[in-house]
């Protein structure tokens, strides 16, 4: 069968939440000389990052418009109250601050937010996206900024142990994901069930309308977790980076994008971002 290029491995104990934190750069400087000269060299590159962002053109002027489906938790979910969090969100949050610009948030289904960043309706899709030669053909994408598993979860009685017992099984994926194409790619169309997010394909393996779901680890633990009598199996089904989606050929947006990643990532935002969500286990 087909298969598209991806890495799979045994998720050993732990290895689920060290894969998805951020490898942080920094260290604390030997003397005060160095460290005044770090500090300058940080507000050098912050004040480059704002200069390039007075130059973007965005959807909204002053706004960073980001398209996003908001049913992926840790990346991106919604509060009681209404309003968002996650990973993603509080990510989009600091570029968008190192770029002088407000955060606008736009939810829905997943292969819209993809849509809505190709047809100039939004700047970014930021929704755990995983960078294919697919999109790459219709987007550009920025630097990873954080790597997910494809996981599966199935019912704790159940006889599939590993990917390659998901033939002749009925799958539920979340629509437009890389876990959709994954399978229909390795076991057919028709073996694939594909429904608008991850918590209906699960109320699906409750209701034994499929045999497993295959999802991103980090919204895996948190539909097992309340749902008693399911489990996510040992061995994933791939490892893959998720980036930012922006349109193709806007290189001004995607190198101040990357920028402020680099900077972010460097000062250690991104590694506490990941860790306000993500407990270590």
């Amino acid at each position: 069968m087909k298969k598209i290029t991806r890495r799979s491995f045994l998720a050993a104990a732990g290895l689920s939440v060290a894969a998805l934190a951020l490898t942080a750069c920094g260290g604390s400087s030997s003397s005060v000389a160095s460290s005044v000269a770090s500090s300058a060299a940080a507000s050098s590159e912050a004040a480059s990052t704002s200069a390039a962002a007075g130059e973007l053109t965005t959807v909204e002027a002053g706004k960073l418009t980001m398209a996003t489906n908001a049913t992926f938790p840790p990346y991106e979910m919604t509060t009681d109250s209404g309003e968002f969090e996650g990973i993603d969100i509080d990510t989009a949050k600091a570029i968008a601050d190192k770029l002088g610009l407000e955060l606008q948030i736009d939810d829905m289904d997943f292969d819209a937010a993809l849509l809505s960043v190709q047809q100039g309706k939004a700047d970014i899709a930021m929704a755990g996206v995983t960078v294919t030669d697919e999109r790459k053909a219709v987007m550009d994408f920025s630097d990873s900024y954080a790597t997910g598993i494809q996981s599966i979860i199935v019912p704790n009685d159940s006889d599939i142990a590993s990917p390659d017992d998901l033939a002749d099984k009925k799958i539920g994926t979340q629509r437009g994901t890389t876990g959709y194409i994954y399978c229909s790619d390795d076991f057919g169309d028709d073996a694939v069930v594909a429904y608008d997010n991850g918590l209906t394909a699960v109320q699906a393996l409750n209701n034994g309308q499929v045999d497993a779901v295959v999802i991103d680890n980090a919204p895996a633990k948190s539909f097992v977790e309340a749902n008693p009598g399911l489990k996510i199996l040992d061995t994933a089904y791939a490892q893959e980076d998720y980036a930012i989606g922006v349109a193709k050929g806007n290189t001004a947006l995607l190198d101040a994008i990357n920028s402020a990643l680099e900077e972010l990532q460097a000062d250690g935002t991104l590694q506490a971002i990941v860790d306000k969500y993500i407990t270590a286990e």
